[in-house]
């Protein structure tokens, strides 16, 4: 049976950068084992099944899938599937701000979107939940195993290793130089021995390059993904990360994040994080994308 497609470079201004991401616009009559099955043929980081939604005052229901497993949230695939939605005429664009409503497996995600000569040129994620921490020890010493590094090589100040979710935990491990982040490479045998089992085991590492700029690598083989060009869930976890380093305690955190560029994919996400007091009210991650792709996936 025939099922439309498209393809798109995410969290990049340009094509062939960014992390790559497949989209079937509608995916209805697919069963679970077609989805990952398909998501397995695409080898992309994720792909996006698209649905009805069950609340008819939201936009659609998405089914997201690693190679490897369904996620509950991804930051990727919702910004990106706005956008192949937006540029394909699959939703309407309202001006130059559009506002919709995904349904995903943490609940509604608002997404904005950005117009201009109406066309998509940016899209954001409002995070369904609020990032909590994730109470599990990590010491640095297992870390440098682990990511093929020197322990001198990781940040070592009071709650430096912190894991964090926004539906999907990521483990954030400071780095101490630009050189040490190029040199990282999990030992898989190391990384199944000690961080397998571990609330947290997809790992981000990222080295701060100035006042609210950092470059990353984000690494998750329970995901099947040996590393991630652009992760947005990670990247918004990361905003309660942020905020509980932070001596600000009223107003908007704001922070530019590099990845991929190691790969060859360098991506951009822009995060901010609304904070009042000692809590975070509001995390959005957004960025912008490009089409690459359409077609038609022939599924037996």
């Amino acid at each position: 049976m025939p099922y439309r497609y498209h393809t798109a470079d995410v969290f990049t201004s340009t094509a062939f950068g960014g992390n790559q991401l497949a989209v079937l616009p509608d995916a209805r009559g697919l069963t679970d084992e077609q989805m990952i099955a398909i998501a397995r043929e695409f080898n992309f980081s994720e792909t996006v099944f698209v649905l009805p939604p069950a609340n008819p005052a939201h936009t659609r229901r998405l089914r997201i899938f690693t190679p490897g497993a369904e996620l509950p949230f991804a930051g990727h695939p919702t910004v990106g599937t706005a956008f192949v939605l937006a540029a394909t005429g699959e939703i309407n664009l309202e001006g130059d701000e559009t506002r919709i409503i995904f349904e995903e497996g943490v609940g509604p995600v608002p997404v904005l979107v950005r117009s201009a000569n109406a066309k998509p040129v940016f899209t954001q994620l409002t995070a369904a939940k609020i990032p909590e921490m994730v109470n599990d020890r990590y010491d640095a010493t297992t870390l440098a195993e682990v990511l093929s590094l020197k322990v001198d090589d990781i940040e070592m100040h009071p709650h430096a290793i912190e894991a964090w979710s926004a539906g999907v935990p990521f483990l954030f491990v400071p780095i101490t130089s630009r050189d040490a982040l190029a040199r990282a490479r999990v030992r898989m045998e190391i990384w199944e021995r000690k961080l397998k089992g571990s609330v947290a085991p997809e790992i981000f590492v990222f080295v701060s390059e100035g006042e609210s700029v950092v470059r990353a690598r984000m690494f998750a083989p329970t995901l099947g993904i040996p590393e991630d060009p652009a992760t947005g869930g990670a990247v918004a976890a990361f905003g309660g990360y942020l905020a509980s380093q932070s001596e600000i305690r009223d107003g908007m955190l704001r922070c530019s994040i590099h990845q991929g560029i190691e790969m060859g994919r360098p991506s951009l996400l822009q995060l901010e994080v609304d904070v009042a007091g000692e809590d975070v009210t509001a995390v959005r991650v957004g960025g912008a994308s490009v089409l690459v792709s359409s077609g038609t996936l022939h599924v037996p």
